[in-house]
């Protein structure tokens, strides 16, 4: 568990000196942490000895092996195939794919298990909500998960928009939004650094409710989100995992559609309509309707 996971986990149980230097860290994670010992103290107007007392809460043995986990996560963050491949460990007895197939299904319950369902049932509503426009992008290989998800909750609601990677474009969306939309952003280490001056200019132009979907070592838009899935991706080898981040949007999209499915049936119904009458009446009629996999 990170830092940042582990101060989130005891938020309920902290004392007013550790409440203030929980923000501090939080402020500006995880750099807020990496200031000396009196200038944290001095930034949280706490005494240097009620921090070591917070650091030993969090399993710390002392401020400076707190400060180097902190480290560890920068550094876990930014690790490259090539640095993952470095440290691959794949010994199979039973062959390469179901080995990897085990590691894989592993992270997807641990993904299940991190996953407050409080947190889980408040972005549902965010993004059911017929009064907010919906925004998706992600980075340059989570973008394939962010058009899906784009491609599906047009299927239960309107106003959904996928943002285009080219950055001339933002502007136009960005103009578009208000306090009420949600912006959806899909971002993995090694974090693109294109999403976060988005997040930043929206947050700080139309204020949206971002919802992050990362890494456990947090992509730096988590400074800007309102809400935060962190998922396991490791399993071992040069190439993290997506699967759990596939999960969670087929999710999200079934329980929304579930939840409103009056609304959702009655546009699957019209969907299928429309489809009827734009398709080409001389070519074949292939199978499939609005909310298969066609």
């Amino acid at each position: 568990m990170t830092i940042k996971a582990q101060i989130l986990s005891i938020s309920e149980e902290m004392t007013a000196a550790e409440r203030k230097i929980a923000t501090v860290i939080l402020a500006d994670y995880p750099f807020g942490g990496l200031a000396s010992i009196q200038e944290l103290a001095e930034r949280a107007k706490v005494s240097a000895p009620s921090i070591t007392r917070f650091v030993a809460k969090l399993g710390c043995a002392g401020y400076q092996e707190f400060q180097r986990r902190l480290i560890d996560e920068l550094k876990e963050g930014a690790r490259s195939p090539i640095d993952l491949r470095a440290t691959q460990d794949m010994s199979a007895r039973r062959g390469f794919l179901p080995a990897y197939f085990e590691r894989v299904s592993s992270r997807l319950e641990q993904t299940a298990a991190d996953i407050p369902e409080d947190v889980f049932e408040a972005v549902c509503e965010l993004i059911a909500d017929p009064k907010r426009s919906v925004y998706v992008m992600g980075g340059r290989v989570s973008d394939s998960l962010a058009r899906f998800l784009t491609t599906n909750l047009r299927l239960v609601r309107k106003g959904v928009h996928h943002i285009p990677a080219d950055p001339e474009m933002w502007p136009d969306y960005i103009q578009t939004m208000t306090k009420r939309d949600v912006v959806v952003l899909l971002d993995f280490r090694r974090y693109q650094p294109s999403l976060l001056r988005f997040a930043e200019t929206a947050s700080r132009t139309a204020r949206p409710q971002i919802v992050l979907v990362t890494d456990q070592w947090l992509s730096p838009i988590s400074q800007l989100a309102q809400r935060i899935f962190a998922l396991p991706i490791a399993v071992g080898t040069a190439w993290d995992t997506l699967v759990g981040s596939l999960a969670l949007i087929e999710a999200l999209v079934v329980k929304i559609s579930e939840d409103e499915w009056e609304s959702s049936r009655a546009r699957f119904e019209a969907w299928d309509e429309l489809r009827d009458d734009l398709r080409d009446k001389s070519a074949p009629l292939r199978p499939g309707k609005a909310g298969s996999a066609s």
